[in-house]
């Protein structure tokens, strides 16, 4: 039997990279959490609005709305601006990190990234992920 998250805690992973989105969403899956995905900016706009997810993981390049003008508008909206947005990105400079907090992403993660860092990055802001190990530290 699949662990459940406490609450029914859901991640909106937004990704356009077919082999990072199955990559991501089943460890997320397989440590409890619910995951609904998003192929491009306009989808994650629209998923975050209906389902408001408990945490977005928000890569940068995506088609459509980029991560960034996507987090730049979550933000703008109060149903939406207090859900914690995690950037997943290959944007790996000081500029894109200070970018980043500027925008408005809650944090950051550079790729590659392992999935286990993943998981741990979303349990940091939102916990849950019953029945799996702590992060290692």
């Amino acid at each position: 039997m699949e662990p459940s998250a406490p609450a029914g805690l859901t991640v909106l992973l937004v990704e356009d990279n077919e082999d990072n989105r199955i990559i991501y969403s089943t460890v997320l899956r397989h440590t409890g959490y619910a995951v609904v995905e998003a192929l491009d900016g306009v989808q994650a706009l629209e998923l975050a609005r209906s389902v408001r997810p408990d945490l977005i993981l928000m890569d940068i390049s995506i088609p459509e709305i980029d991560g960034w003008e996507a987090t730049r508008i979550l933000r703008q909206d109060a149903e939406t601006r207090d859900i914690p947005i995690v950037a997943l990105t290959a944007h790996a400079l000081a500029d894109d990190r200070e970018r980043a907090t500027l925008v408005g992403f809650t944090s950051y993660l550079a790729k590659p990234i392992e999935p286990r860092a993943v998981v741990a990055e979303v349990r940091r802001w939102i916990g849950g992920g019953a029945g799996a190990p702590p992060p290692a530290t």
